[in-house]
């Protein structure tokens, strides 16, 4: 965690001291005042890419609904589940796209076999050289 030489500067950091005593507002180290800054939420990521914040009437009732819509990198810990389905969701989507990726070589191959005319069983034929033919004239 990078220390800033000039924490007692900040906006964030002169409204906390400002409200407590002299003596107690001196009595903070630089690093104590920059751990306080983080834990209280004055921190530079608390900006998002998207940001969307609203609120709608909800038929029949008289209060508002509010919604928000928040896109942007996520800076926290993540827990021992959200890891767990972190990795799942990585190695479900990493299969996924390199079974596609195995599918449409093989495909390729298969058409490039076919337009040149190699038969490797006698009489049996899938039929997609065929169909790729039709689709294509």
């Amino acid at each position: 965690m990078a220390k800033s030489s000039n924490i007692k500067e900040e906006a964030a950091i002169k409204k906390l001291i400002s409200r407590m005593p002299n003596s107690v507002a001196n009595s903070f180290t630089e690093d104590q005042l920059l751990h306080l800054k983080i834990a209280l939420g004055a921190r530079k990521w608390g900006k998002h890419k998207i940001d969307i914040r609203g609120t709608f009437p909800f038929p029949f009732v008289r209060s508002k609904i509010y919604y928000v819509f928040l896109i942007g990198k996520n800076h926290r810990e993540l827990s021992r589940n959200e890891k767990a389905v972190s990795a799942f969701t990585f190695t479900l989507l990493s299969s996924i796209f390199i079974l596609f990726c195995i599918l449409l070589g093989l495909l390729i191959l298969y058409l490039i076999k076919s337009a040149l005319g190699i038969n490797l069983f006698e009489n049996f034929s899938l039929g997609i050289w065929s169909w790729f033919k039709s689709v294509f004239r």
